[in-house]
């Protein structure tokens, strides 16, 4: 089962599609809709965001429409008009009924070249079945990202901390992993610092204190971890950023790899080296995070 809606004016700094007409409309998501020449299609030049959804509710719009706007800045694209979008992604999941599990994703891109009408939609599916991955786990492999860590100060023009559509390098990431008898990957900053997964935050226990890789670190704020970062509080566990390298990794007591549908995949080997499951509080958080209402 799946949903798709079309924005007739993504931007209210942007003319609308159709004059006159709703904000959004629902489609046939198997029609045709796009044209070829979107610079989203042949440039990569857009923005997105995936939201979960459980029993018809979205889980942290507010968090996702926020870290969308901060995208779009980014890229100088114009304001998303959230309120739209709000409404867009709300109908979406309605669509898709009363189901435990389901997703959203955003797409906002500059639209066709000279146009001056950037291009938006919203397409909602129900999720897999990720039962197995948040049991059982993943085996990551550390990549060299490429560049240092405060590279978002040095470099603002690439963009990093973005949600872009330009994605290649996180599908090749993947690929790589594979080749290493893994299934994801943590980058590394070339000074050495922890950063992200290519589709997720890490998130480390040492004892009663849940950390995360610092911030301006040139990566996302993490939508999921923010959650996560609020149950645990809740349950007396302390939560905080930090620079953190490969070997705070080695001697945490536990690590996880969060997003907002995989929920939290507990990390079973670090570059071929076993790492314990906390298997108590990784059903903790999942439970909690299909069971939120934000």
């Amino acid at each position: 089962m799946h949903a798709l809606a079309l924005l007739n004016q993504p931007s209210r700094d942007a003319p609308p599609h159709a004059a006159g007409a709703p904000p959004f409309r629902l489609v046939d998501p198997d029609g045709l809709h796009l044209s070829v020449l979107d610079l989203g299609v042949t440039r990569g030049d857009g923005i997105f965001e995936t939201i979960s959804a459980g029993h018809g509710r979205p889980q942290a719009l507010d968090a996702h429409l926020r870290r969308f706007a901060a995208s779009a800045s980014a890229l100088e694209l114009p304001i998303p008009d959230s309120q739209a979008w709000r409404d867009a992604i709300l109908a979406v999941i309605s669509e898709l009924g009363d189901v435990p599990e389901a997703f959203v994703k955003t797409v906002y891109t500059r639209g066709i070249e000279g146009d001056g009408r950037p291009t938006g939609w919203v397409h909602g599916s129900h999720s897999p079945d990720l039962g197995r991955v948040r049991v059982d786990g993943v085996r990551v492999v550390t990549l060299d990202r490429g560049y240092r860590h405060d590279v978002a100060t040095t470099s603002p023009w690439l963009l990093a901390g973005a949600k872009t559509l330009s994605y290649a390098v996180n599908r090749a990431v993947i690929r790589e992993a594979r080749r290493r008898d893994a299934d994801d990957v943590i980058f590394v900053s070339s000074d050495g610092y922890i950063l992200e997964g290519p589709t997720s935050t890490v998130l480390l226990r040492r004892g009663n204190v849940l950390m995360t890789p610092g911030t301006g670190l040139a990566i996302l704020e993490g939508t999921t971890q923010g959650s996560i970062f609020g149950f645990a509080e809740a349950n007396g566990y302390e939560t905080g950023f930090e620079l953190s390298t490969v070997e705070d990794l080695h001697t945490a007591d536990a690590i996880w790899l969060v997003s907002s549908v995989r929920h939290a995949a507990p990390v079973t080997a670090l570059d071929g080296v076993p790492v314990a499951i906390d298997r108590v509080m990784t059903v903790r958080i999942n439970e909690f995070l299909q069971q939120r209402q934000e």
